[in-house]
């Protein structure tokens, strides 16, 4: 796994802090997308079938009924998160769990997408009052997950709904506590069992006692 160097860039500017550290995803953890993105499909006049975990292979042209390919997704999805402000908001307890948690631990927004989408959904962010850095990969999140932490002692806990991500951060960071949350647990059916060593939690308010003991605070 290759570190992205405009993501470690972004992790220079931050500030040294010493405190224990959440890393968050952003995307069905901190900001509601499969909810949002079929209103925004139906909108460009695609419809979305949810058949599996993936975008490309369940997105089709609602007209003639021809299901997009990879760059065609990749396109609409740009095109959502540049209009991120008219269709994201705030997932369930989230706010509530940050605020709280966000006193005694450095709290960091880690989002795989294009680098080029950063500043739009930093004022995104900053306009719903979720002023926490923000960083974005085009790349496995581990690599920036160890980075972050740095050399200090200090524990991380980590929250992603992809499981791949979970995984990526338990390779680079051993001991990272890692919490597996969807806005949308009906999707967990598409899944196969989360690996061990993972924690399922099933919204905000599950999730926010476990890291803050997780973390010791």
């Amino acid at each position: 796994m290759s570190d992205d160097p405009e993501t470690a860039r972004q992790i220079e500017e931050l500030a040294a802090d010493d405190r224990p550290l959440l890393v968050l995803d952003v995307d069905d953890v901190v900001l509601e997308f499969i909810r949002p993105f079929p209103h925004f499909l139906q909108a460009r006049g695609f419809g979305l079938t949810l058949a599996s975990f993936r975008l490309t292979g369940n997105i089709a042209e609602t007209a003639s009924g021809r299901l997009i390919e990879q760059p065609e997704v990749t396109t609409l999805l740009g095109e959502f998160f540049d209009a991120q402000a008219d269709w994201q908001s705030i997932t369930d307890g989230a706010e509530d769990a940050l605020a709280a948690i966000g006193d005694s631990a450095e709290i960091v927004l880690l989002t795989a997408m294009p680098h080029k989408h950063r500043a739009v959904r930093r004022a995104h962010l900053d306009a719903l009052g979720l002023n926490y850095p923000l960083l974005t990969t085009e790349m496995a999140k581990g690599p920036a997950v160890a980075k972050l932490r740095g050399n200090k002692d200090r524990p991380v806990a980590f929250v992603d709904d992809q499981p791949s991500n979970l995984v990526s951060v338990r390779g680079s960071v051993a001991d990272a506590h890692l919490f597996h949350l969807m806005a949308d647990n009906s999707l967990r059916a598409f899944l196969p069992p989360v690996p061990d060593g993972i924690t399922v939690v099933e919204d905000w308010h599950d999730a926010t006692p476990k890291i803050a003991s997780a973390l010791g605070l």
